[in-house]
């Protein structure tokens, strides 16, 4: 089932380039530009996280955290404020994460993907095309049929499917899958990349970006 994001945040750019980020990875997303407009969203609608602007108009999103706390709701603060008052500040008053602007979108993703899994939100199967892969069982079918991945391979397959249309580079690659205490060639990504098009049928679908790395298109 897909999961709704509601975005809190008062600058429009930005909060556009986030929800084009979200729904790229396939969730949903809502957008509000001010406290009182994200309290009556609550209100109104389910959502599984917030991201939640610190200096929003109207109410600010200390403010509107306490306001929210019976909700049950999980809240990442997006903020431009670094100081660690304000980031103690937001973890007291129940906010699951604190990331400071500006920030990658790589690493937004994973840590809603980090707050998702804690409540248990988070997809236990991902389907692509024809394949599946089921996060608890460690399992990768095609066409319903079994397929044998090594366990690095089924790890990439899984970054893959997390960030589709999202280009990574072969380092990213590297730090997600063999830790960044890894000191042999990148080119064992390139490897991997070759089985897993071969395995999976996906030459049509694992696309070489020049310069950069791969990036998982339907």
């Amino acid at each position: 089932m897909q999961k709704k994001i509601l975005i809190v945040e008062d600058d429009i750019h930005i909060s556009n380039i986030i929800k084009m980020n979200l729904n790229l990875v396939n969730y949903a997303t809502a957008e509000v530009y001010d406290g009182i407009s994200a309290l009556d969203a609550v209100k109104q609608d389910k959502f599984d996280l917030i991201l939640l602007d610190v200096m929003i108009p109207k109410l600010d999103g200390f403010a509107l955290m306490e306001k929210m706390k019976s909700c049950g709701i999980p809240v990442i603060f997006l903020t431009a404020r670094n100081l660690v008052y304000d980031k103690v500040n937001g973890l007291r008053l129940g906010a699951d994460d604190y990331m400071v602007k500006p920030f990658e979108a790589i690493e937004l993703l994973a840590r809603i993907e980090t707050v998702l899994r804690r409540y248990g939100k988070e997809e236990r199967v991902i389907a692509f095309q024809n394949l599946q892969a089921d996060l608890n069982k460690r399992e990768v079918t095609l066409q319903g049929e079994p397929v044998e991945l090594t366990p690095k391979e089924y790890d990439l397959l899984i970054v893959l499917l997390r960030n589709k249309n999202i280009a990574l580079s072969r380092e990213q690659f590297i730090d997600k899958i063999w830790g960044s205490d890894y000191y042999g060639e990148t080119r064992t990504v390139d490897m991997h990349i070759k089985s897993l098009r071969k395995k999976l049928h996906l030459q049509d679908h694992i696309k070489t970006i020049y310069k950069i790395g791969y990036r998982l298109e339907d």
